[in-house]
């Protein structure tokens, strides 16, 4: 976990005073509604659907258990007793009042956080693997070269106004798990042929109204000249990126206007002018940010006799530490996954007192350490195999415990329409609806990994477009309608989804899916993933049984009410 130096802190301590400030002169009338709404913006506050929604900056992921006492004490006095984990590992409240912001963002600054950066035409919250420094393939730890790109980026005066937001997510590990495909810059860690340590460069991904897969401009950049480079990326698009079409505004259209060779050659011609210039990075500043990580030292333990004897023992244990436990780079340790997604609750909601709960597990199982992932649950990084079983027992009461990582009901949805204003249709109860459907754990272990995303609008906020089946939200004559997407994935293989056919009304969802997972169940080769039979068999196959079905369903329904 980084702790703040005294220039971190200065910082977010100005900030909040300078919003408090704002903030007072809005509601006295001093400041209009046009001219406070960038202030507050620059501050992570929005106006959503029914109240304010606060969007707190959670860097690359990363929480200790101070941190999150807080915000379960933020929620219980300033929201309704519950916070939400978003697809950028970050935190929103959604029940603020607007003359508690103020207050609010000085009990985060008191613990090392704050809202900055987290809306706005800026470059947003730095995302990276949640499993950074503790993978088992990694390359090298990705967090201290976020934590740079965080410094370097906060109140950069060249990026405070740009055409549109802008994201950036750094991969350390030989598996992709930050999703860099789908980001406007993604930051890939690599070794060139002499061994020497850098960065692949990709450029104009994004997900949203024209989803795109980012395109390699650079197969590698020296680490040392990295902030350069992203400079010259940044320069190119603060020149020619649209200003007058906030649709059109995004890197990834001025990259796919230009060609990604001709996008190269420009930022190239940029870069000549800036390497080896002020932002040029040495090893002394790598060490002194690497320094301010205040990680555990992990000594290797041998493999823990009653970890395995209580895997062998319990079945309800070991289908849990089959789903929700990871590799760790340091024998005789595990990473833990906790699931926010038990049946029922809003896919990545926290309540007040399940912050407080967490921040117990992580003080006595994982040395005070939380990460958020991108799938909207929560990770113990470093965790003893001698405590895992009693860490599943406290977990499971906690409703933390639910073993379907990285299966069907593990669902990554927006808030939608029952907070969001730019929403065309409600998620969460098509999350809900879907996971009462498939609610037999046996037959979701059965049918192995499968990644489902919901978004509740084109704005994509639950990453409908890379999932393996993505939901989307439309709005279809006043009526809640959803379109339907397959074959998407993350990872070092990501891909957009193909529509099937005509959008569905929200009553028809879980049948929709239950006629993809029987074309799969009927189709798949032995040990093969959802995403593998589509790409194998096709689109049509899945499309043709889920309108032939529908179709059948609604003759029933005609011929019963005749």
């Amino acid at each position: 976990m980084y702790q703040y130096d005294e220039y971190d802190q200065r910082i977010v301590d100005e900030r909040v005073a300078q919003f408090a400030d704002q903030t007072q002169r809005y509601l006295a009338g001093e400041l209009s509604e046009d001219e406070f709404r960038p202030l507050r913006l620059q501050n992570g506050l929005y106006i959503q659907r029914y109240a304010p929604m606060l969007r707190i900056a959670v860097p690359y992921g990363n929480l200790n258990s101070k941190q999150l006492r807080t915000l379960g004490h933020i929620a219980r006095k300033y929201d309704r007793g519950y916070g939400h984990v978003t697809t950028r590992q970050n935190i929103q409240f959604n029940w603020p009042r607007l003359e508690d912001v103020p207050e609010i963002l000085g009990l985060l600054a008191q613990v090392q956080m704050h809202a900055i950066q987290t809306s706005g035409n800026c470059i947003r919250n730095v995302t990276s693997d949640p499993f950074a420094g503790v993978a088992a393939d990694e390359i090298a730890d990705p967090r201290p070269w976020c934590e740079i790109l965080r410094q370097w980026s906060t109140f950069h005066p060249e990026f405070a106004f740009l055409p549109r937001k802008f994201k950036i997510a750094v991969n350390g590990a030989k598996q992709d798990r930050a999703l860099i495909h789908a980001h406007d810059i993604g930051l890939d860690i690599a070794h060139d042929a002499a061994g020497a340590l850098g960065f692949r460069v990709l450029v104009g991904g994004g997900l949203g109204r024209t989803p795109i897969i980012g395109e390699e401009v650079s197969a590698f950049v020296p680490w040392q000249q990295i902030l350069n480079y992203c400079e010259a990326i940044l320069r190119v698009y603060n020149l020619h990126g649209r200003r007058d079409n906030a649709y059109k505004a995004r890197i990834k259209i001025l990259v796919k206007a230009l060609g990604v060779e001709e996008f190269a050659r420009q930022v190239e011609a940029e870069f000549i002018h800036l390497k080896d210039g002020p932002s040029t990075l040495t090893q002394a500043e790598i060490d002194r940010v690497a320094s301010r990580f205040d990680d555990p030292l992990l000594a290797p333990l041998p493999q823990d006799a009653g970890y395995r004897a209580h895997l062998a023992q319990d079945k309800a244990f070991a289908a849990w530490a089959r789903r929700n436990v990871r590799t760790h780079q340091v024998p005789g340790y595990a990473s833990v996954v906790l699931s926010l997604k038990p049946y029922g609750v809003a896919p990545g909601d926290v309540t007040a007192e399940q912050f407080d709960a967490i921040a117990d597990l992580a003080d006595r199982y994982a040395f005070g350490e939380v990460r958020n992932t991108h799938e909207q649950n929560v990770l113990l990084a470093s965790v003893r195999e001698a405590g895992l079983f009693a860490l599943w027992q406290q977990a499971r009461e906690l409703g933390l415990a639910t073993p379907n990582i990285g299966l069907l009901t593990d669902i990554i949805s927006c808030p939608g329409g029952d907070f969001c204003a730019l929403a065309n249709a409600k998620s969460i109860p098509i999350a809900n609806a879907i996971q009462d459907r498939f609610s037999d754990l046996d037959h979701l272990y059965d049918l192995g990994e499968l990644e489902l995303n919901i978004s509740g609008c084109m704005n994509a906020c639950g990453h409908h477009h890379v999932g393996h089946i993505g939901i989307l939200g439309v709005d279809k004559n006043g009526q809640e309608f959803y379109q339907v997407t397959i074959g998407g994935s993350q990872g070092s293989q990501a891909a957009l989804g193909k529509v099937i056919g005509p959008s569905f009304a929200a009553a028809e969802m879980p049948d929709v899916i239950s006629s993809l997972i029987d074309t799969f169940v009927d189709n798949r080769h032995d040990d093969e993933r959802f995403i593998d039979t589509v790409r194998r068999i096709g689109v049509d196959s899945f499309k043709t049984r889920v309108y032939a079905e529908r179709n059948a369903r609604l003759e029933a329904r005609e011929t019963t009410n005749a």
